[in-house]
């Protein structure tokens, strides 16, 4: 079941960023947020070692059911950071259009968990060239990450419109 924001507000940013308020400042529509992240071709994701080293990179992912579904081989480093330290940053692509998630990711093991079929059958639509012919859908460990705060705003109209939304855990 898919989570939706308990609260929303304003981002804030330094005054000298530019000015706030008017009737062109409201808040961004999450539902146009999700899309975004349903559509996005890949996600970077931002990690940090037991040293404090960070690490980005860029992961194929698909949006479903109010959490971001991504895998990849467990001796990748960013992977290994999640193992260590489950704390994450996404960042959508573009730096016009900003869609930042933040929180904890989940290792996800169990083929039973809620989100394993809704995500594979998500990944199959969305990265075909993963999948051979009809070969039926096999569980595959991944990560999920249901967002503890999200930001979004468009660099167009920056500051206007910049958005927080945060959620319940």
């Amino acid at each position: 079941m898919a989570r939706e924001p308990t609260t929303v507000a304003q981002a804030t940013f330094p005054p000298n960023y530019g000015e706030r308020g008017g009737e062109a400042d409201q808040p961004l529509a999450w539902e146009d947020v999700e899309r975004r992240l349903r559509e996005a071709p890949n996600y970077w994701l931002a990690t940090v070692s037991s040293e404090g080293r960070p690490h980005v990179r860029p992961v194929d992912g698909v949006w479903v059911e109010g959490a971001l579904c991504f895998g990849g081989s467990p001796e990748t480093r960013w992977a290994r950071n999640l193992k260590e330290r489950s704390l994450l940053t996404v960042h959508l692509g573009s730096g016009e259009e900003v869609v930042i998630l933040e929180g904890t990711a989940e290792h996800v093991t169990d083929p039973e968990h809620p989100l394993a079929v809704a995500s594979t059958a998500a990944s199959r639509a969305k990265y075909p060239q993963y999948f051979s012919g009809d070969k039926p859908l096999t569980f595959s460990p991944f990560w999920a990450l249901h967002p503890a705060v999200a930001f979004a705003w468009s660099l167009e109209s920056f500051p206007r419109r910049a958005t927080r939304w945060t959620f319940e855990r």
